[in-house]
């Protein structure tokens, strides 16, 4: 498991288990960092999950907090998992070091929801589709763009993966990334087809927003995806996390309100969309225009 998802899942779980244990023993972030002759912002990535942990430091963090041995000892070896590589590692630059976390996240999710309102969903792109988001960008060489290409090819890998057990996934598509055009003609005939048929899917639903719902919930929020994890070896899975991507960086939202506020919006875009058949029949009617065009 650790293979691939690298180390996106211990790092979250040890920051939680030393966030919990800090304020346990009542002590600032600030004060921490003293001890540990270290920055605050270190102190905060480390509990946010956003780095490797030196064993040493759990260790000394462990003893600062009054906690038991055995505990200490569970916790340091887990840090010495936040430092394993997940796939994405190897491809440089091209996966972003504010994208690595997602990454890492939709490889260890049980349930990912998704809604699209100015392309494709990128776990739904054909290798064309995405040369065409891509291309236009003032930095891609051919090589980089070729790289663009495997790295969003290799996340898709994730619908039809064996072990561990694929993640449902739902994506919600506003009807408008239907109609645009990326690419030439062909491209968007190959991208419709390949809807239609990725639909065929057991643990894939994809559905869309007509544009005859008008101004709607959803629209506020924009883009986004909620990942939700499994249990593992813990009696309580992870917290979801909500993902919103610009395009320098992204926010990962996870508290409980956060949460909350995009259910509310999933469940007003989740009573607006066609059913997955109806959607199937509105892919297949602007195929057919694409392709009389």
């Amino acid at each position: 498991m650790t293979e691939d998802i690298g180390s996106t899942v211990p790092r979250r779980q040890l920051g939680r288990a030393l966030k919990e244990l800090r304020v346990e023993a009542q002590m600032a972030l600030d004060g921490v960092a003293e001890a540990l002759h270290c920055s605050r912002q270190k102190m905060w990535r480390i509990e946010a999950g956003l780095g490797p942990v030196r064993p040493l430091d759990v260790r000394f963090m462990c003893e600062l907090y009054g906690t038991s041995r055995a505990l200490s000892d569970a916790l340091t070896n887990l840090a010495a998992e936040t430092k394993a590589k997940g796939w994405w590692h190897s491809y440089g630059n091209a996966v972003p070091d504010w994208f690595e976390l997602y990454v890492g996240l939709e490889q260890s999710a049980s349930h990912l929801r998704g809604y699209d309102e100015s392309l494709i969903n990128g776990l739904l792109q054909t290798p064309a589709y995405i040369r065409g988001v891509f291309q236009h960008r003032d930095d891609v060489t051919e090589e980089k763009l070729e790289q663009y290409v495997q790295v969003r090819l290799q996340r898709q890998g994730v619908l039809t993966r064996r072990l561990p057990q694929a993640p449902e996934v739902t994506i919600f598509l506003a009807e408008c990334v239907l109609l645009k055009r990326i690419g030439d003609a062909a491209t968007m005939v190959e991208q419709l087809t390949h809807l239609l048929e990725i639909t065929e899917l057991p643990n894939l639903s994809i559905r869309v927003l007509p544009l005859s719902a008008g101004a709607h919930y959803g629209a506020l929020a924009g883009t986004f995806m909620m990942l939700s994890f499994p249990p593992g070896n813990r009696s309580k899975p992870d917290p979801p996390v909500i993902y919103c991507e610009s395009l320098t960086g992204a926010l990962y939202l996870d508290r409980p309100e956060e949460v909350t506020a995009y259910e509310k919006v999933w469940t007003s875009l989740d009573a607006l969309t066609l059913s997955t058949e109806e959607s199937r029949q509105l892919i297949d009617k602007t195929l057919g225009e694409v392709h009389g065009a």
